[in-house]
């Protein structure tokens, strides 16, 4: 790919040199790069090539900071290609440094963090290596992690690694059945787990037939199930498996940059789960390029919660690796992560939008209720520094002393680094996070596809509402969606799908050949599905979701019309149109009801009424359609972020010639979506408000 790109932009420099319009060409769009004596158009923190000379189009977007070639190594150690070698990095380099933290004791009490450091990691790491190859675990066999975020988990990845297995995480929020679909479709051989999900899998183990070795993490070898000799399943506790690696050690079976490093299975939003099989190599390169423009250190502290079953948080915690940082674990409570905050005080804290949307509502709550002086002060202090930082300025320290230290207190008081992901984040509420917690914001833009992300802010990018600039190890291109009225030609600015190239890109998903050339055209450049505009600077902005299908403010995704259909089927409603969208993290519904329905419900509540209209605007109408709904919705039994939270009862019904149907009677969902903006806005405002009431920060 690379020789491609060269010989492209030495094509581009002929051209330049030998046009007579050279002159007026580069100084309106060409600027060299004067170490490499190349040229290309520069869009402040990105820069445009074109993909294919003939067409005359700059289109391709790379990172500022690696224009003419995409990173695929850590620049300060290229000699680092697998996620092996940056382990062996990390435990030579960091090897007395504090590297995993707990509060939970043996016996379930919480205390102060107690530590594990990289040397020691790196012994724990041989020794459960070592104990699978003794247990006769083929090399290349997948590994099934089925526990939350501990200590075990990271040490258990970081034994496949060593050893060249493949980790596959495990989650149970899809249910039993999609836990045995991954264990079945990935052929796992070792599963290792928590006491709780021990017993989800014995219940089902002779439905995963592949699985040889169970390893229970915090279990008592006295208390582990002796399984018949006939099942061909041995199960041990972490410790006793701990121990025979230690007393029989194997040398490492390193990888090579080529080889599977991991399989994450994405929950999808129809049919079973689909397993992205991602490289060593494509691993390394996204957290390489990641770490061009922002430097972690040893000193730096993370909390892990988000789960490690997800592409953000296993990337959070290789790039930890790289620079010998420490990453202290919760309870497992999320109401109780504060508290955890509050002990471990860390500096590096990364979440999603929903969680963020909760601090600020918290803050702006408790403001609220304060009322009088503190709140005036408040607002001048929030004022004055977002003014401060729009220039680039810092404000008064008077402000933080007398406001904002309390607020930092609330995550520890020593946030730096603040990081978004998995659905867009709200200017309002990024701008704010930005004032009250005094430190860097940062909102990228990424998938399991592209091994986590694709383009993030700069730590000097003061403007909000975007995604920043690709990453270095990616390029970016807009292609045209005709059907949906968007195109590279749209003004002011470029509109299109969003499409990614480079080592970051995934090498398919597993055992599906089909799914894998729907998302990946012929010449490497991979579908997100997501509907991006080019704004000024480079910035990349996220505007919409190809096809019918959407992510909400918590990561999951959702197909609408499955759900759809669903809530057809109850008495009431003749026609569903379910909205969602990345700003909030629940359904909404506009329903068409039943006239004849609704009218003999009525009779027989006792409930008059004048007009159809004013029987849908009835509370009482609404709560006995929602729960008719909510019925419909547990029998078929959808998902809990599958629920619809609010509804509006209409009378009219979606027809072709209100331009809400298709001729083959499908909803026309951006034109239902502008047609019933104000109720949608007014059902987001009821359930804000229904939740908004006493509640905590998080």
């Amino acid at each position: 790919m690379e020789d491609k790109v060269s010989r492209r932009i030495e094509t581009i420099k002929k051209h330049v040199t030998s046009s007579t319009a050279a002159a007026d060409l580069q100084s309106t769009l060409l600027l060299p790069n004067h170490t490499a004596g190349e040229f290309f158009a520069e869009e402040g923190y990105s820069v445009v090539l074109p993909e294919k000379l003939q067409t005359g189009k700059w289109n391709v977007y790379r990172s500022a900071k690696s224009p003419l070639k995409l990173v695929s190594r850590f620049p300060d150690h290229p000699d680092i290609a697998t996620l092996h070698d940056n382990f062996v990095h990390a435990s030579e380099t960091f090897r007395d440094y504090k590297y995993l933290g707990t509060r939970v004791r043996a016996d379930g009490t919480v205390g102060e963090y107690t530590w594990m450091t990289y040397g020691e990691a790196a012994t724990a790491r041989s020794a459960i290596g070592s104990g699978l190859v003794a247990h006769g675990i083929p090399e290349g066999s997948c590994i099934g992690l089925y526990f939350i975020n501990r200590p075990e988990w990271i040490i258990v990845d970081h034994a496949c690694s060593a050893y060249s297995y493949i980790s596959v995480p495990l989650y149970d929020t899809l249910g039993p059945d999609a836990v045995k679909y991954i264990v079945n479709h990935s052929s796992a051989q070792a599963i290792f787990c928590v006491p709780q999900t021990l017993h989800s899998l014995l219940s089902f183990l002779s439905e995963i037939p592949s699985v040889r070795l169970i390893v229970v993490v915090g279990g008592l070898d006295e208390l582990m199930p002796s399984l018949p000799s006939a099942t061909g399943v041995k199960v041990v506790s972490f410790s006793k498996l701990t121990a025979q690696g230690s007393a029989n050690h194997y040398p490492f079976r390193p990888p090579k940059p080529d080889d599977i490093a991991t399989i994450c299975y994405t929950s999808g939003t129809t049919g079973t789960p689909k397993g992205a099989v991602l490289s060593h190599g494509n691993m390394v390169a996204n957290v390489a390029g990641a770490t061009i423009g922002i430097k972690f250190y040893p000193s730096d502290v993370y909390i892990s919660y988000l789960p490690l079953a997800h592409i953000y948080e296993r990337s959070n915690q290789i790039i930890l690796a790289y620079y010998g940082g420490s990453s202290g674990f919760y309870q497992g409570d999320s109401l109780k992560l504060l508290d955890d905050m509050a002990v471990l005080r860390p500096t590096i804290f990364c979440s999603v939008p929903r969680l963020y949307n909760r601090v600020y509502d918290g803050i702006i709550n408790a403001v609220k209720s304060s009322g009088g002086l503190k709140e005036k002060i408040f607002n001048a202090g929030y004022n004055t520094k977002r003014q401060a930082l729009l220039k680039g300025k810092n404000a008064s320290s008077m402000w933080d002393r007398l406001v904002f230290n309390k607020i930092k207190d609330k995550l520890g008081g020593r946030v730096r680094f603040m990081f978004s992901g998995a659905s867009p984040l709200s200017a309002d509420v990024l701008d704010f996070l930005r004032v009250c917690f005094g430190c860097y914001v940062i909102e990228g833009y990424g998938m399991t596809e592209t091994s986590c992300v694709i383009t993030n802010m700069e730590v000097d990018d003061v403007l909000s509402g975007h995604v920043g600039a690709p990453l270095p190890a990616c390029e970016v291109k807009l292609v045209d969606v005709p059907e949906m009225n968007y195109t590279s030609d749209d003004q002011p600015y470029p509109r299109g799908e969003i499409c990614v190239r480079g080592p970051i890109v995934f090498q398919g998903y597993y055992k599906d050949e089909v799914q894998t050339r729907e998302v990946i055209d012929e010449e490497g450049w991979l579908h997100t599905g997501d509907i991006g505009m080019w704004i000024p600077g480079g910035r990349l902005k996220i505007i919409d979701r190809k096809k019918n299908i959407f992510k909400l403010a918590q990561g999951e995704y959702i197909a609408p019309e499955k759900i759809e259909i669903v809530y057809t089927k109850c008495k009431f409603v003749a026609q569903c149109f379910v909205h969602g969208d990345s700003f909030n993290s629940c359904l909404v519904a506009i329903v068409s009801v039943d006239p004849d329905v609704l009218k003999a419900w009525a009779a027989k509540e006792g409930i008059k009424f004048e007009s159809l209209e004013q029987l849908c605007n009835d509370p009482r109408t609404r709560t006995a359609v929602l729960a008719d709904m909510d019925a419909a919705g547990k029998e078929a039994q959808l998902r809990g972020f599958e629920f619809i939270r609010s509804i509006t009862l209409v009378t009219e019904p979606f027809t072709m010639e209100n331009g809400l149907l298709t001729p083959t009677f499908k909803v026309k969902r951006a034109q239902a979506k502008a047609y019933y903006a104000k109720a949608i806005t007014d059902m987001y405002e009821e359930v804000s408000a229904s939740v908004t009431s006493g509640r905590r920060i998080l």
